[in-house]
């Protein structure tokens, strides 16, 4: 489905055999996507804001964050109480998510309330109170969401390692924020980068289910159409990734987790497929090798996994591991000989078959979610600026190679690129430098 960008209010269609979706412009710069799914009665929609961990300064460290908490504590029109309890009233689902690039706001509903639906959202995207008393609870709030993930060691080092990946770069920086960060915040700061980032050119409307997009459109006109052209956000720098090597002692934890990773391609490099089935292939699945050859063959870890993360100008591949401190070494040199394995030898016909059928099989089931494709949608338009038909996505990973996989394992696993974390007894793990050698 190749297009231009939509002009301003006149709806760009996007067809294929099996999906219909709509593109318009509002004439501030808001942009409004929908696809038809009549076999359903709800709709889901989202407010996407181009806001995010890697837009902030380092003293903004969170806000992104602690703004999305601070829409629901009570707008202009309506207390947080008001906004909870209509949103129930209305038998819908709402959600909110955070993230480096992205700021969403969603929701799910039935077809018939999906005006109503979307005029609170817009009333708490757009004109949050900040109130102080409230920006001083959430602190509480928040802070203790940090604590919780510190707890988890699977979120807390994973946090660690990007942190030290991207070292000194926003991207590096942890979504939630620190604590003493967290504790800066105040109203003014909050107001000052929700002016600056929750303006038109930043924000997508996306909805998938039963809708159609004149009136979705309407909608958006009428609800944020009076907003004045403003609020680009500026041009990020790509980080420049670093080999961390961290050992962190934990005493109390009973087991030894590993976090290893390396850089991976973007999200808009051309290789991205060959990346995907490269990740299928390692760990993304209970029939990949990390979870066949070191949990089933030889038992080294319960919990091992590995996922590929991808940004607009940045990506890293991650493994995740939980073992006992005798087994911490012997897994890492197992990860080790499998990412070798990967370089060394083609990955089997049989088996790079069955990645792409994994994969193919997950994107179908996908679609049976609004929320999912309502989320795809706007992901791959902010992204892209483009989507891609199911036929066009199947196709292109079936034309990955084997040769393809391993060309990227050779680049991505190179001498000096592998780094790793590690949280727990580490002092009796005994691992050492040479271990990461691939």
């Amino acid at each position: 489905m190749e297009s231009s960008g939509p002009e301003e209010n006149n709806p760009m269609r996007f067809s294929c055999p099996e999906r219909t979706i709509d593109v318009s412009r509002l004439s501030n710069g808001v942009t409004v996507i929908t696809e038809r799914v009549d076999s359903v009665r709800s709709v889901a929609a989202g407010i996407w804001v181009e806001a995010g961990a890697r837009y902030e300064a380092p003293e903004e460290c969170g806000i992104s964050h602690f703004i999305e908490h601070m829409l629901f504590q009570g707008t202009e029109n309506r207390s947080a109480q008001d906004l909870a309890r209509q949103m129930d009233a209305l038998g819908g689902m709402t959600d909110a998510y955070t993230g480096r690039e992205l700021v969403s706001y969603s929701f799910k509903v039935l077809d018939e309330n999906l005006a109503e639906a979307l005029e609170i959202h817009a009333d708490l995207v757009l004109r949050p109170r900040f109130e102080e008393e409230a920006i001083e609870k959430e602190k509480g709030v928040v802070l203790e969401e940090l604590k919780m993930e510190t707890d988890n060691p699977e979120t807390y080092l994973t946090d660690v390692f990007v942190r030290h990946f991207w070292r000194r770069h926003p991207l590096g920086q942890p979504i939630i924020g620190t604590r003493k960060s967290i504790l800066a915040f105040h109203r003014d700061r909050l107001r000052a980068f929700h002016r600056r980032y929750y303006q038109p050119e930043n924000l997508t409307l996306a909805a998938a289910g039963r809708v159609e997009h004149g009136q979705f459109l309407e909608l958006a006109e009428r609800l944020f159409g009076h907003l004045p052209p403003g609020g680009a956000r500026p041009a990020a720098q790509p980080p420049r990734p670093a080999v961390p090597w961290i050992l962190k002692s934990r005493r109390s934890l009973q087991q030894v987790h590993v976090c290893l990773g390396a850089p991976a391609v973007t999200a808009r490099d051309e290789r991205l497929y060959a990346a995907f089935l490269l990740n299928m292939i390692l760990g993304a699945t209970i029939s990949s090798r990390l979870f066949q050859n070191i949990r089933e063959r030889q038992g080294l870890a319960y919990s091992i996994f590995s996922d590929l993360v991808q940004y607009l100008d940045a990506g890293w591949l991650g493994i995740y591991a939980g073992a006992s401190p005798e087994s911490a070494r012997p897994l890492v040199r197992g990860v080790m000989e499998e990412l070798k394995r990967l370089k060394e030898e083609p990955v089997p016909e049989d088996e790079l078959r069955h990645a792409r059928q994994t994969a193919k099989s997950a994107m179908l089931l996908s679609l049976d979610s609004m929320s999912s494709r309502m989320s795809s949608l706007a992901r791959q338009w902010l992204t892209h600026g483009r989507f891609f038909s199911l036929e066009e996505v199947a196709a292109a990973i079936d034309r990955v190679t084997a040769a393809q996989v391993q060309a990227l394992a050779q680049e991505m696993f190179a001498p000096g690129r592998v780094g790793l974390a590690m949280l727990g007894r580490v002092g009796e793990a005994g691992i050492e430098p040479g271990d990461l050698e691939c």
